[in-house]
């Protein structure tokens, strides 16, 4: 191929990306202008993806980290023939539109992940790796390698600034991801000034400290550089590598090297001086050169049979390990084997109980062996989340050295382990989670504290938009777990949660409840899950006098009615506090009161009720009606209504044993009856 119709290629993706910012007066033009050739060099010479079918499992996965240069991306996708048409460009960040401001997963076809907070795609490649890694190790034999495929990302000098890329960068080089490779684009340019000001340190060794093997490209147009880079990254098989490719932000404006090429469209004679300078037509807009187009829809054919030959494989592999076969294809499709729940236990009703991450453990341990795509681990905190995969080993790079470290064998583990450690790395683990998820063939999980969601935030919100499978275990929900005070005493991270659309929060109250719970997190496949767990003992419930724990599907359901007239009073709680509630009512009912009890472990199941079905639940001619949750009151009015209320905590919590805490607090059966009758005599 000529030197010509490169630079054509490449001019065609920098003006596709301009016009459609500048058609929008919205938009990111100066990455697209520098970056335009490495994305070039990648797609049409290493990436192996087929445009007519998105989702071909083997492909090679795509990361915009620096999803603020969307237009690329979009340019990329209609060039090489993926289902996003000229008109769809011309359509960049307006309503309905394929093509939003910062990349979608599920809305545009191609896009792998949802990108734009910076450093979070960065950190989901690396949960891409690790995902391609675990299942190549578990199901590829000798001959028969049918997972093998490699995560790229492009990656920005804010990428690389955010803790998250240096959290799961530094756990990339430990767990030698060598199927990870990160195109920089280092173009010393941020939104508001030059990285001079705030960004000096040295990047290349900073990775080389991390263990990643590291390669510089001194002008980002130089073809021939960028493609032996990243033909030496790929036999870089024991390490992740990062390609330094030094660019000029806008390259080819007026503005090439400033920070007013970032953010705001080049202007209409910006625009048309740059398409002078770098030699492009300044008419018509949208131009896409016949040559070019056609250069690049050989995408298409190569795709289909990369594709093709990847079903040859299977086929093969099917018949000579069925077993294995059926297995893999289920992990792909996302689904549970049969039975796969058989043996989760039916805790027995016990007054001392136990800790619902204690009945946790229990449960997960009894499913996990049945569901292979189920992997997971905590920020350093296995012993206590209680979330150890028992007897399924540890996800490290144990194989000989030197060895590609692919298909290591179970008796060192290696990638086929399904514990993940993620060290104390909380941000990271909510990103890589999130790619793990995204990579597909997975259900990943990961745990901490209650208190350490909030360093989880950004990833979990991410989870939720892209509405991904992926399950968190949070522990210590309270202020219940005491002497650690209240720097780790979660008040206000329940209402944070909640407010997150398309979030499921379950906080089940007791063994049995836990068991459901982690019942409807495998099986809820469109949407994030997160179990809000005690390390306090709570009450089994005894199930012969209550409804049965399945009640948990519905979101709250009644747990027990005094009578079978009418409640006076509903007392609703969800976690530690139902087993409150339940003694309250009993001494409330000993005095005449008839009494509901309601549990309601999770907001969002219960309103994806109908709403005859909620009233059910909560009558709406029962005025009088009282909330107990160890947390803020924020959002239950919506429960309790303006004759209610809500026994919570509005301050931060203390440093002191669980016992001593619950009654300064206010968490006592007396309190809760107190209440109530204040409530009765209104």
């Amino acid at each position: 191929m000529s030197d010509e119709l490169d630079l054509k290629c490449i001019n065609t993706l920098r003006f596709l990306s301009v016009d459609m910012v500048e058609k929008a007066n919205s938009g990111h033009p100066g990455l697209p202008l520098d970056a335009a050739p490495m994305a070039y060099a990648l797609w049409t010479r290493w990436l192996r993806y087929n445009p007519r079918n998105p989702d071909w499992f083997d492909r090679d996965r795509f990361v915009l980290s620096a999803g603020h240069g969307s237009a690329l991306l979009y340019s990329l996708l209609y060039v090489t023939g993926y289902d996003v048409s000229l008109d769809d460009l011309k359509q960049f960040r307006q309503w309905g539109s394929k093509t939003p401001g910062h990349p979608e997963r599920g809305h545009t076809p191609g896009v792998e992940t949802t990108t734009g907070p910076l450093g979070q795609g960065m950190a989901n490649a690396v949960g891409m790796a690790m995902a391609e890694a675990q299942l190549a190790a578990r199901y590829n034999r000798p001959q028969h390698t049918v997972i093998d495929h490699y995560t790229y990302a492009i990656v920005s000098d804010g990428d690389l600034m955010e803790g998250v890329a240096s959290e799961a960068a530094s756990l990339a080089g430990h767990l030698r991801l060598g199927k990870l490779i990160c195109l920089y684009d280092q173009n010393t340019v941020t939104l508001s000034a030059g990285t001079d000001m705030t960004f000096s340190e040295d990047v290349r060794r900073r990775f080389d400290a991390y263990g990643w093997h590291t390669i510089s490209v001194s002008d980002g147009n130089d073809l021939v550089a960028i493609e032996a880079a990243l033909e030496t990254a790929r036999a870089k098989s024991t390490r992740p590598t990062l390609i330094l490719i030094r660019t000029e932000l806008g390259y080819g404006s007026p503005e090439q090297g400033s920070f007013k090429t970032h953010g705001s469209p080049l202007g209409a004679d910006n625009a048309r001086k740059t398409k002078q300078t770098l030699g492009w037509p300044t008419e018509p807009d949208f131009l896409v050169p016949d040559d070019a187009l056609a250069h690049f829809r050989k995408a298409q054919t190569r795709g289909a049979e990369l594709e093709s030959a990847w079903n040859e494989r299977m086929q093969a592999y099917a018949s000579m390990f069925p077993d294995l076969h059926d297995e893999l294809q289920r992990s792909l499709r996302g689904e549970l084997a049969e039975g796969w729940d058989a043996d989760i236990p039916v805790f027995p009703a016990d007054a001392k109980g136990m800790a619902t991450r204690d009945a946790s453990s229990k449960v997960m341990n009894a499913f996990a062996a049945k569901v292979p795509a189920f992997t997971g681990g905590s920020a350093d905190l296995n012993p206590s989340t209680k979330t150890a995969l028992n007897g399924l080993g540890d996800f490290n790079p144990l194989a000989a050295k030197g060895e590609d470290l692919q298909g290591s064998d179970s008796a060192g583990w290696g990638y086929q382990g399904r514990n993940l450690h993620f060290g104390v790395r909380e941000h990271a683990m909510g990103a890589i989670v999130n790619g793990m998820a995204a990579h597909g063939g997975t259900i990943p999980f990961g745990a901490t504290f209650l208190i350490f969601s909030d360093y989880m935030r950004p990833p979990m919100r991410l989870a939720a938009l892209m509405k991904l499978h992926v399950i968190h275990v949070f522990t210590h929900d309270s202020i219940a777990l005491g002497e650690d005070g209240p720097t780790h005493q979660p008040v206000e991270q329940l209402a944070n949660l909640r407010a997150v659309p398309n979030l499921v929060v379950i906080r089940p109250a007791d063994a049995n409840e836990t068991a459901v719970a982690w019942r409807v997190a495998l099986q809820t496949r469109d949407r994030p899950v997160l179990l809000v767990l005690t390390r306090q003992n709570l009450p089994t419930l005894d199930r012969e006098r209550m409804a049965p724990a399945d009640g948990l599907r519905r979101g709250a359901y009644v747990l027990s009615d005094s009578s079978a007239r009418t409640p006076e009073l509903i007392l609703i709680a969800s976690g530690s506090e139902v087993s409150l509630i339940v003694e309250a009512a009993k001494r409330l009912q000993d005095e005449g009161v008839a009494v509901r009890c309601v549990s309601m472990p999770s907001w969002e199941l219960f309103e994806a009720l109908s709403p005859a079905e909620r009233d059910e639940v909560l009558p709406p001619s029962v005025k009088a009606r009282l909330a107990v949750e160890l947390g803020v009151s924020q959002g239950w009015e919506r429960y309790v209504g303006q004759h209610g209320d809500m026994l919570g905590i509005e301050t931060f919590g203390a440093s002191a044993p669980a016992e001593v805490l619950l009654k300064a607090y206010g968490f006592t059966a007396d309190a809760v009856v107190a209440r109530a009758k204040a409530l009765l005599a209104r």
